[in-house]
């Protein structure tokens, strides 16, 4: 929390201190290792001996960097990491989507004026990530809550179907042909436009540049890409910070330098 730097310089530091100290002298215990900003994953190989001193030693270890402490779980068959329940079954690794239970799920309602492709976006992520992280039965399950909950915004399913359908033959195309997933963009062309609900459409732009320009342009295909206008929370809300008038980067870091302000003192 704080300053923009805070997260990247925490996970700079703390990782020296992971290739220094923990993973060197934990390395005969930990077969795998992974952290996330503040979320760490690993899997943990008792040793033949003294297994309860040696992982509250590992703990120690972990908390004995900075004034913040982890919280660990004790070593299971099962356990949750970010957006995944993961279980140890046999000689598998079995996962399936976690779900908070606080989670409101506020889609995109059908009022909105977001551009129809975020709500196509979002589904097709969306069942692209359950259908990699479920088995066949747990997909269909949490397939249907999230059409529940899309409905429960104001979505019908006379609007979802088609959306949910193309969202399927797009991810089936590209597991069944990964090659062509992926386009080169060199060979394209994209018209950039803030989208508006009554302004012009896509296929109306499509038609303009199939009459005018694609005859005379060497590109393969065409693209319409929409962003959305302004909202409130841009207007209201600034995200960046200004310099003050007749200021440049470049002067307050020469003051900075000349005059030997930096180092622990000015922190």
């Amino acid at each position: 929390m704080g300053m923009p730097v805070a997260c990247a310089y925490a996970t700079v530091t703390f990782g020296h201190y992971e290739n220094t100290t923990i993973l060197m002298e934990f390395a005969p215990q930990l077969l795998y290792y992974r952290c996330y900003i503040d979320d760490i994953i690993g899997i943990w190989l008792p040793p033949d001996h003294n297994q309860t001193s040696v992982w509250n030693r590992f703990q120690d270890t972990l908390n004995n960097w900075g004034s913040l402490q982890w919280k660990c779980e004790a070593p299971s068959k099962k356990t949750v990491f970010l957006d995944l329940e993961l279980e140890l079954y046999n000689s598998s690794i079995r996962t399936r989507t976690f779900q908070k239970e606080m989670n409101l799920y506020l889609y995109i309602p059908p009022l909105s004026a977001h551009p129809p492709s975020c709500l196509k976006g979002l589904i097709t992520g969306e069942l692209r990530r359950y259908w990699l992280q479920n088995s066949h039965a747990d997909f269909q399950e949490i397939l249907c809550k999230f059409i529940t909950r899309l409905t429960e915004r104001g979505h019908t399913i006379d609007s979802l179907k088609p959306i949910f359908e193309q969202a399927a033959r797009l991810i089936d195309r590209r597991q069944t042909h990964p090659e062509n997933s992926t386009a080169d963009n060199n060979n394209t062309i994209f018209l950039h436009r803030i989208y508006h609900p009554y302004g012009l459409g896509r296929n109306a732009v499509r038609r303009v540049y199939q009459q005018t320009l694609e005859p005379v342009l060497d590109y393969e295909r065409m693209i319409v890409a929409t962003a959305r206008p302004p909202n409130l929370r841009d207007l209201l809300t600034r995200a960046h910070l200004t310099l003050p008038e007749n200021t440049t980067i470049q002067s307050i870091t020469d003051c900075i330098i000349n005059n030997n302000t930096f180092g622990s003192n000015a922190i």
